[in-house]
């Protein structure tokens, strides 16, 4: 990202500041000019400055106060979102997951393929495809499922699908039959795509051995195919153990957790459809492990797994509301405060959790003139009711945090 040009109407009514700017894995300190002009919105009270062109207003009191620390960052990627549209708009839509996830800075997020229809076939991908060029604020890269249905009877279009999408997944439910894991895998070396795992072996519930039995057997197909490899939503300690000597012994393979694992574990658990996701949060030595597999390097990302649902949904208590909860707009701001405040990772190492992982291993193309705008230093509260998503459900609500995404642009146009 290069030094801001200033627009000609806003020459008169500058002043510098210095900013942080993240390029090839390090912070440099730029000084920006920042114009008191703000074209963009028809009005002279906000600053704006402009990169390559494009005009982003911000608050003056945010530029102007000495104690803020800015930064431009590359904008976050999730690998792996709910965006619930085609077939589920009452919980979310496209327009509104995508809001969200520019409010919390993200740039590109893959949208899960738990739709209807489900994303099995070119003709049903096509509906989520249309209304993500339709609406979408962000980029968007659409998974396909890897059976039909996401129901483990039968292979998707794997083939036809391929050009088309990021990667397989059946997020949601774990593939049960291992021969079909197996002839999904060999299909996707040959088209050199991805199968992006949730490892729920349903014979045990939502327990520890439901995750990592099945990651086990995975591993074992990973090695038999050569396929490449990605675990969702790692939540045991053995899990990732598993993942640390697949990556040891040459294996194809990469791991994502989710900050809710990270944060809480279940001593922290409350009866409220706040904390009752898939899988599981789970015990503090699963918790310690998760931290010691991010500060290692063993987990590759953090991927929020938002998935909204509707308020009533979510208010029957823990036992009987649905799975999932939202986390595109408190993703940053949570491991930015409980992990690089308290020294336990970098900030250089938090992005390339959120942002150069993932796009290197998804494949991901950085976007000249994307990136997010972000102040650190000041303290504030999360609010669920400030939310663009349509979803309220999450764990956070009422945390003291630091970490806030003032702009996100794409392509030289600011989208929050």
């Amino acid at each position: 990202m290069d030094i801001i040009k200033i627009s000609e109407s806003a020459k008169e009514k500058t002043f510098s500041k210095k900013i942080k700017v993240y390029e090839n894995g390090k912070f440099i300190e730029k000084e920006f000019l920042i114009s008191s002009e703000n074209p963009c919105c028809g009005t002279d009270k906000l600053p704006s400055f402009s990169l390559s062109g494009g005009l982003f207003p911000f608050s003056s009191s945010v530029l102007t106060d000495k104690s803020s620390e800015l930064f431009i960052l590359p904008g976050f990627v999730d690998v792996h979102v709910h965006l619930r549209e085609p077939g589920f708009s009452y919980k979310e839509t496209i327009e509104t997951g995508t809001a969200a996830a520019a409010a919390g800075g993200f740039t590109s997020v893959c949208s899960m393929p738990n739709l209807n229809p489900a994303p099995d076939c070119i003709e049903n991908l096509s509906v989520q495809t249309s209304l993500i060029k339709q609406n979408a604020k962000i980029h968007v890269f659409p998974y396909a499922c890897i059976t039909k249905g996401s129901k483990g009877e039968s292979l998707s279009d794997m083939e036809e699908l391929s050009e088309h999408v990021i990667a397989f997944t059946d997020d949601g439910r774990g593939v049960q039959s291992d021969e079909m894991m197996l002839a999904a895998m060999t299909k996707a070396k040959s088209l050199n795509k991805m199968i992006v795992a949730h490892c729920e072996d349903e014979r045990y519930g939502t327990s520890a051995e439901s995750e990592y039995l099945q990651v086990e057997r995975d591993l074992k197909l990973v090695a038999k195919t050569g396929c490449r490899y990605h675990l969702c939503h790692a939540s045991a300690k053995e899990s990732i153990q598993l993942i640390r000597e697949a990556k040891k012994a040459g294996l194809p393979v990469s791991v994502e957790t989710a900050p809710h694992y990270l944060v809480f574990c279940d001593e922290d658990v409350k009866d409220s459809g706040d904390f009752k996701m898939n899988p599981p949060i789970r015990k503090k030595e699963d918790q310690e492990a998760l931290i010691e597999g991010i500060c290692d390097g063993t987990i590759d990302m953090i991927a929020t797994d938002h998935a909204p649902h509707s308020a009533e949904e979510k208010s029957r208590g823990f036992k009987n509301s649905l799975n999932g909860i939202v986390g595109l707009e408190t993703a940053f701001p949570v491991i930015y405060t409980n992990f690089v405040k308290k020294g336990i990772i970098s900030f250089e190492k938090l992005i390339q959790l959120m942002s150069d992982n993932p796009r290197r291993i998804f494949g991901i193309p950085s976007v000249e003139n994307d990136g997010i705008l972000v102040e650190t230093n000041a303290k504030y509260t999360v609010n669920r009711e400030e939310f663009r998503t349509m979803g309220r459900s999450m764990p956070y609500d009422g945390m003291e945090v630091y970490g806030k995404c003032l702009a996100t642009f794409i392509n030289g146009r600011m989208v929050k």
